[in-house]
């Protein structure tokens, strides 16, 4: 079985360290201590999300505390690459689901309220205007902070998955077989599901998929922001990581979305 770098991504994982057993679980453990709660949170959510879903997802349960160990079984499949009018249909599918998800019923399982992203948009606001901005082309200034004023002004009141691209979405054979990583879930903009399935994968895809849901054109707009948004995190990665390269990637990557939308 070929596995993908998320569904099983050994030393590789950001968050945590993961090893697949029997060639059929998963078992993930901590890299630092504040991921323990994340993934506590996720053995609660998860088991009560994942009968709500039309696609496979993690479902994780606590098989250790010390050592810190959840398991969960593997959602089998590759990252995305075969972007059809199906696939789409079967994203949008996925996000109505998930966004019908009643907030309050997930709060209580210990989703990230609103507070949260309105506090992470506060922190990458304030790091984008002092880190990235200098980084920017005049020309670029004024559209750049106008993008960094919607984006704090957007919605926080939808179960979102928060971290969806090609290497959360996996496909067997071609066709969506589940959807994976959910550290990332909390109360937010539903629009922010939105940013690669309509801005990054093909027209058919990404038309099939609106049509499905019912993307409305201010969630369409606001989806093209938080895929604006997108390199600016590369930024800041790429300093808090001490990578010159990846800092100079992402500057130019948000100076290449930009442009492209400002034509």
């Amino acid at each position: 079985m070929a596995l993908t770098p998320v569904n099983f991504d050994g030393d590789n994982g950001w968050d945590s360290s993961a090893t697949l057993v029997d060639d059929r679980w998963v078992e993930r453990r901590p890299r630092r201590p504040e991921v323990e709660a994340q993934l506590r949170r996720e053995t609660r959510l998860l088991p009560w999300l994942a009968p709500r879903l039309p696609l496979a997802v993690p479902v994780p349960e606590l098989i250790s505390e010390a050592p810190f160990v959840v398991r969960h079984a593997v959602v089998r499949g590759e990252p995305i690459d075969s972007y059809t009018a199906e696939n789409g249909k079967a994203l949008g599918r996925f996000l109505r689901a998930l966004h019908a998800t009643a907030p309050g019923e997930a709060m209580e399982l210990g989703l990230p309220a609103d507070t949260h992203p309105r506090r992470e948009r506060a922190w990458a606001d304030t790091r984008c205007r002092r880190e990235v901005l200098p980084l920017l082309p005049d020309s670029l200034v004024g559209p750049a902070t106008t993008l960094l004023d919607r984006i704090l002004a957007a919605p926080a009141d939808t179960v979102v998955h928060a971290d969806l691209g090609p290497e959360h979405v996996l496909a067997e054979a071609g066709r969506i077989s589940g959807i994976i990583d959910f550290g990332d879930a909390h109360l937010g903009d539903p629009a922010i599901d939105f940013a690669w399935a309509l801005f990054d994968t093909s027209p058919e895809f990404a038309d099939a998929a609106a049509e499905t849901y019912g993307v409305t054109p201010e969630l369409r707009a606001r989806a093209r922001d938080w895929h604006l948004l997108g390199p600016w995190y590369e930024v800041l990665r790429g300093y808090d990581t001490d990578d010159p390269a990846m800092r100079d990637d992402g500057r130019t990557g948000v100076i290449e979305r930009l442009r492209q939308f400002l034509r």
